[in-house]
């Protein structure tokens, strides 16, 4: 015999990250719409459904991706055919990439709707779904079926009490300065935060974490390591920064994140030299972005050294290393973040 029925919400339901497993441990419900641009949670949230809608019975999996140039709707109406006695049931996953399925997807969300039995879990997986949208009929007829889990960027200033309760799931905990060396070395990464969080769990002594062992397992001891080649460059030491970047290019370390990790930082001096040019003195500004105490010598640093327009010129040579990276620029990769590294250590 098959498993119970799914069960349907009442209500329309909001849900959370935090409390989806709980939620999940009661119930299942036949849709689930999983929203929002940052990829981690989404997946960890979308794995959390997909675990429930196996024990349920749903011993088959069928991935729909509308983001997809040949992507007919049609797939989606086949997949809410009646089931027979000893059909299996299915988790259909669509994928929406672009938040809006656009006039003949709405009309087979809806059709697929009222065809189908309950017996199916509905995941659909999308990117951040607009005002306009939520406000669609395909939307709420997605939202009366089942529960809506909308997942937000984690902000910088957000990100040690996001790393907080992720070191608090893994049985640790760690000092006020531990955590901000480690919030600012992860900001704009969820992904690397997740790794760190499971490396720390072997380095920790008694589940606690403070100093000395977040800036052992965060720089890896790594002779040549990434955040200091830019902390050199902010500062103004051209000769170490090149150093530690050709020795970052031999260990095999991609070219894209060391542009990550470079492009951060750039964003960051633009943002603070706009804030001075508009009447703020630097430590006004450092302070309303919230730029740690411990980095605050070297930022001031490269503040003094560019300009606004300088600023500005080292972001189009960000941008000449992402394009050349492409492929769709001239130019060595390697050449072209030699040049960024030494001009952001430059005048």
């Amino acid at each position: 015999m098959r498993p119970t029925q799914l069960s349907r919400p009442s209500t329309k339901l909001r849900l959370y990250p935090d409390k989806l497993a709980a939620h999940l441990q009661q119930q299942c419900l036949p849709v689930y719409v999983v929203s929002g641009d940052e990829t981690l949670l989404v997946e960890e949230c979308s794995d959390l459904i997909r675990a429930a809608a196996r024990k349920l019975g749903c011993s088959k999996r069928e991935v729909l991706d509308a983001g997809e140039k040949t992507f007919d709707w049609q797939e989606l109406l086949n997949c809410s055919t009646d089931m027979s006695l000893f059909d299996e049931r299915k988790l259909i996953e669509l994928r929406i990439p672009s938040g809006k399925p656009g006039a003949e997807g709405s009309k087979a969300i809806n059709a697929y709707l009222e065809r189908s039995s309950g017996d199916d879990v509905l995941l659909v997986i999308s990117g951040k779904i607009d005002k306009q949208s939520l406000n669609s009929k395909w939307f709420k007829a997605l939202d009366s079926a089942g529960a809506y889990l909308q997942l937000w960027e984690v902000k910088a200033h957000e990100l040690p009490r996001w790393l907080q309760q992720r070191l608090g799931a893994a049985g640790l905990s760690i000092d006020q300065d531990a955590l901000e060396l480690l919030s600012e070395r992860l900001e704009g990464n969820l992904l690397a935060a997740v790794q760190e969080v499971e490396k720390l769990k072997l380095l920790a002594e008694n589940q606690h974490l403070d100093l000395k062992v977040v800036s052992e397992g965060v720089l890896d001891n790594a002779r040549y390591n990434l955040f200091a080649m830019v902390d050199a460059a902010l500062k103004g030491d051209a000769s170490a920064s090149l150093r530690m970047l050709h020795g970052l290019r031999d260990e095999g370390t991609e070219a894209m994140v060391i542009l990550w990790a470079l492009t951060r930082e750039l964003r960051s001096l633009y943002d603070l030299k706009l804030d001075c040019e508009r009447g703020q003195s630097v430590q006004q500004a450092m302070q309303a972005r919230r730029v740690w105490s411990n980095r605050q010598g070297i930022i001031q640093s490269a503040l003094e050294r560019h300009s606004l327009a300088a600023i500005e010129q080292l972001m189009l040579l960000a941008a000449e290393v992402d394009g050349s990276i492409k492929g769709y620029a001239e130019g060595r990769v390697w050449d072209h973040l030699d040049q960024l590294v030494t001009a952001l250590a430059g005048k």
